[in-house]
């Protein structure tokens, strides 16, 4: 499928006669039958009390906060405590329909559409000018979650108060999302690959006006651009649908994706249906061919060890996409509403609930995506305690990324041993010049090598080749060479790095090797682990956790000398800090060239 052969004029042909837009229905018996009276009654006591509480503040202060320190939780958590006031409110109205919220919902639209901003701080940096609104992924999703809240509460709410909403979504998400190109998102440059924030702001933008746009011309244009934009964002997907930007990303690009397929589908009578296509199929089960075992995933670049995916659109692809492994990954519908930046998670999740299920899937024993050179390989898909190991080559300009070519992961026991941490605190140094002196984004923070001092460099240059990728009853196998990684001052001639994945010894065993050759007569070569867990170091093996999960990495003595180095207290980002270990196996004796082999085993 080509988003891109799609013109302003088919599509316009394609709205004209569409039966009405019914995205979801006002009619909720259904809805709430399945939903059931406990999860309902929640909701109400926690909307009632909504709405006799304070609307949180949103001061320039806290705004302009990130400007001034780099720090941006400040204003975000205030920002994210208003919408979900909204959120628990508009649901609770939409499902009692008896006019007990209008005024509370009223209260808090009038302040959302008072706000300056939009955007995230950390995306506009300061106030907007008002003829010129930042489109970021904040404004985007704000701009569709008050379009599916007047959908919802509808005439519930005053005339001039709908007025306002459209002329606000018009002014700062629709006008701009199709008269400007300054959006960085909008296309892929030779400068710059488009990421998780094309799709967000193309279902933001083109999602609010399927609800809102009344003129067909003008709609036509919206939907035409946002799916050009489209046709760029998932050629960021390699053939096996995978992403380097991780599973978390998954959920929130690619479901941003899917809210907007949805959508589109009911805005055009199911004509345009952004899930009739093979690659679509393929990035449907990313996190299905991620998984490590069960409850933990790979985390590679800004993602984390344990992401959340929306029930809701775990739900609905499963259901469109006939891919029943997408509601057994662990997820438990939550009716809560609380932590979500945007609307459409907490209304599909109440919409298309999870089914009940005890089943939860740990993935199958293999799983490889050839184009990013990731590989996931799994003892015992049946046993969730067996090995795991996850490993990535690629090269260091991905999406959200980290100096990481060659990190792998290690669990046990369904324990995380050997890590890759995933994302540091988001702030202003964070995403700037100063990305990778932060440990979780540099190579010092992955189970990388470290050459005569030297950490790997940033860019699509510095990156793997050579890649050897084998499957056979008894290994599973990835090799690849890796010295174009690191800057040419490191004096590196040749990194070879192999892992192999033993099957045929009971319990599995992880053989990792690294074969370097040095530009001088002699320099310095460390191999490293890194770990969140206790470590202890013995004559010839290093102990790294517990029996409640861990490994034994043996070693040459002769060949190796085992060092330490703690970092207590790492900041990550919607996560508590977390301290790291790095376990520095530092060659001896071995001159200009050399190999550092170490065997990491289960306990």
């Amino acid at each position: 499928m080509d988003l891109r052969r799609w013109n302003v004029k088919h599509v316009r042909m394609v709205l004209e006669g569409v039966p009405q837009f019914a995205p979801f229905p006002h009619d909720v018996a259904a809805i709430r039958a399945r939903l059931g009276q406990a999860a309902i009654a929640a909701l109400l006591a926690q909307a009632r009390a909504d709405a006799l509480a304070p609307i949180p503040a949103l001061l320039a202060a806290l705004y302009l906060e990130f400007l001034r320190t780099g720090r941006r939780e400040g204003y975000e958590d205030a920002q994210r405590d208003r919408r979900q006031m909204l959120y628990r409110l508009a649901l609770a109205e939409w499902l009692e329909q008896g006019g007990e919220f209008i005024a509370a919902i009223e209260n808090l639209t009038f302040a959302r559409l008072e706000e300056t901003n939009w955007a995230w701080p950390a995306h506009a940096r300061t106030l907007d000018m008002p003829d010129h609104p930042t489109l970021d992924l904040a404004a985007a999703m704000t701009g569709l979650d008050l379009a599916e809240i007047d959908y919802l509460v509808g005439d519930g709410l005053s005339p001039e108060l709908r007025a306002r909403l459209r002329s606000e979504v018009n002014r700062r998400i629709i006008a701009p999302f199709l008269t400007r190109n300054d959006h960085w998102w909008l296309h892929t440059t030779p400068q710059k690959q488009v990421n998780n924030w094309t799709a967000v702001c193309v279902a933001g933008a083109v999602g609010a006006a399927c609800y809102l746009e009344t003129d067909l011309d003008r709609l036509a244009e919206t939907i035409t651009r946002g799916l050009h934009s489209l046709g760029d964002y998932l050629e960021t997907f390699d053939s096996q649908g995978g992403s380097t930007e991780g599973p978390d990303y998954w959920s929130y690009g690619f479901g941003n994706y899917v809210v907007l397929a949805h959508l589109l589908a009911a805005r055009t009578g199911g004509q345009i249906d952004l899930l009739d296509d093979p690659l679509v199929r393929e990035v449907a089960q990313f996190p299905v061919r991620t998984v490590l075992t069960q409850g933990l995933w790979a985390s590679f670049s800004d993602s984390d060890s344990t992401p959340q995916f929306h029930p809701g659109l775990l739900s609905y692809l499963a259901e469109q996409m006939k891919l029943p492994a997408l509601t057994a990954l662990g997820m438990q519908n939550n009716f809560a509403v609380e932590g979500f930046n945007q609307f459409a998670w907490p209304l599909r999740q109440y919409a298309w609930p999870l089914p009940e299920s005890t089943m939860v899937f740990g993935g199958t024993g293999h799983d490889w995506f050839a184009d990013m050179g990731w590989m996931v390989s799994r003892l015992d898909p049946a046993d969730p305690g067996s090995l795991r190991l996850a490993v990535k080559a690629g090269h260091n300009d991905e999406m959200h990324n980290q100096n990481d070519v060659g990190s792998f992961i290690v669990a046990s026991k369904g324990r995380i041993v050997l890590t890759d941490p995933g994302r540091g605190r988001y702030s202003k140094s964070y995403f700037g010049p100063e990305r990778y002196d932060n440990i979780m984004a540099s190579s010092r923070g992955h189970s990388v090598p470290v050459v005569n001092g030297f950490e790997q460099a940033e860019g699509a240059a510095h990156g793997a080749s050579q890649v050897v990728h084998q499957i056979e009853d008894a290994a599973d196998r990835l090799s690849f060479e890796m010295a174009a990684a690191y800057p040419e001052q490191a004096g590196l001639t040749s990194l070879q790095r192999s892992l192999a994945f033993d099957r045929s010894v009971p319990g599995g065993r992880v053989a990792l090797s690294d074969r370097f050759a040095l530009a001088g007569d002699s320099g310095d070569f460390q191999s490293v682990l890194v770990t969140p867990l206790a470590v202890q170091i013995g004559a010839a093996t290093v102990r790294i956790g517990d029996d409640q999960g861990g490994v034994l990495v043996g070693f040459d003595p002769g060949l190796v000398r085992v060092d330490t180095e703690h970092h207590a207290g790492v900041e990550k980002q919607y996560a508590p800090s977390v301290d790291l270990t790095r376990v520095l196996f530092t060659a001896l004796g071995q001159g200009a060239t050399g190999t550092v082999a170490l065997d990491i085993s289960p306990l």
